[in-house]
């Protein structure tokens, strides 16, 4: 990746999802939350303390964050203080 996030803000995949699995139309909003539990963090600023690239964490499936678009996709990130915690393997 040629980004590297400042201070403690953590890079996650942005999971693209228009609709549930039932076929309701997601607002958004609703779209631009994140809707999985899990995933794997592609990068991590310099001040983040408890987790690193490669990490699986638990993100509250209702967090919101920024979303950015470079060379590889988009991208959601947030800060490290939203992760609920570190899936350790």
């Amino acid at each position: 990746m040629n980004f590297n996030p400042t201070r403690d803000w953590v890079v996650l995949p942005l999971p693209v999802k228009t609709k549930t699995d039932s076929g309701i139309l997601l607002s958004e909003q609703a779209a631009n939350s994140l809707k999985s539990n899990i995933l794997e963090v592609v990068a991590a600023g310099p001040e983040c303390k408890s987790v690193a690239k490669g990490d699986m964490v638990y993100v509250h499936p209702e967090t919101t964050g920024v979303i950015i678009t470079i060379d590889e996709g988009s991208f959601v990130m947030v800060n490290e203080f939203m992760l609920l915690g570190v899936i350790k393997k």
